[in-house]
């Protein structure tokens, strides 16, 4: 496995190195850049075990891993063809697909409770309503972004009713600790960390039904052109997805391990809040993705002239992963 590159820019905007996916060594030797993410257990795993590598050990491909803070920074690597593979909420993947981004979901990694709207006690929120001509940092084009749309529209608000500060992330939490926002869209693990080691964090509005699932996209061009290699990988995927499940204990601390966060956090995250059951993209997220389109473009976040809706079918592909997962 090469080295790989971590790319740990606070706002994401920028991607560094000059990598020409599938392009790097001799001409006998190509790479394929994966990305892992906290918010994806799996990811982790297989880079632990090393198990990613080991799927293209009869092959002259290597393997690059490259760190995703958030949806948004993955998919400026499936935009930028940085990455091959990246994992993102399944908005997300329908944004970027919307906007022309040439990726592919066959495989879905989670279906996770990762998102909430979190503050202190001391702040006074208790509700949605509590919101209006507040500051609440959110990560614009992620799950916990649309997640505070859901919230605000089922409060009878909108965006024009809080001041959304952008934020990856990490520093969405920081700076709620710091008092400089009044609350936080916040994604798993750092909402976890928030609401178990600081006194008074609340999640004062869930909603498990308003995540978005973890999507794991593909660049169109490397399903096209190397269709086995895609294969290898999802196969990979599903090897990490199964031992995660029949070892939740062992998950948790690669989890802890790669991500600095306590055990009892990480078990918060994965064993309450992540269910791995279902890897193939199906009726159920095509419905949600469906109720969720029109927030796209409410929003101003695809070009003129996108077709969100239409976008879905051509974001999510059920039939490439099906036998890697058994035909489920």
């Amino acid at each position: 496995m090469m080295e790989r590159r971590q790319f740990l820019s606070g706002t994401g905007a920028a991607i560094g190195g000059s990598l020409l996916a599938g392009c790097v060594g001799g001409s006998d030797s190509r790479t394929v850049t994966v990305d892992y993410a906290y918010y994806n257990p799996v990811s982790l795993v297989l880079r632990e075990k090393g198990w990613m590598a080991e799927a293209f050990t009869d092959t002259d491909v290597e393997i690059e891993w490259v760190l995703s803070l958030g949806s948004n920074q993955a998919n400026e690597y499936s935009q930028s063809g940085e990455a091959e593979v990246a994992s993102t909420a399944g908005i997300a993947a329908l944004m970027a697909r919307s906007n022309g981004v040439p990726i592919t979901t066959p495989y879905i990694y989670s279906e996770p409770e990762w998102t909430a709207l979190v503050t202190f006690e001391e702040s006074g929120i208790e509700s949605v309503a509590d919101l209006e001509g507040k500051r609440v940092a959110a990560t614009r084009g992620t799950d916990p972004y649309f997640f505070l749309l859901q919230a605000l529209d089922d409060a009878g608000m909108s965006e024009d009713d809080v001041e959304v500060v952008h934020l990856q992330h990490p520093e969405g939490q920081s700076s709620l600790v710091q008092g400089n926002v009044d609350a936080w869209a916040g994604l798993d693990p750092h909402m976890a960390e928030l609401e178990l080691e600081h006194d008074g964090a609340e999640l004062f509005f869930r909603e498990p039904a308003y995540n978005t699932y973890g999507f794991l996209n593909f660049l169109d061009g490397f399903l096209a052109d190397h269709p086995e290699d895609a294969r290898r990988v999802i196969d990979a995927y599903e090897r990490g997805r199964e031992w995660a499940i029949a070892n939740p204990e062992e998950t948790a601390s690669i989890l802890a391990s790669e991500s600095d966060m306590s055990q009892p956090v990480a078990e918060r995250v994965f064993t309450q809040r992540n269910d791995l059951s279902e890897p193939i993209p199906g009726d159920a997220h095509r419905d949600l993705l469906s109720d969720l389109a029109p927030i796209l473009q409410e929003e101003g976040l695809v070009t003129d002239g996108a077709d969100p809706q239409g976008s879905i079918d051509d974001l999510l592909d059920s039939e490439f992963a099906a036998d890697a997962a058994g035909g489920e």
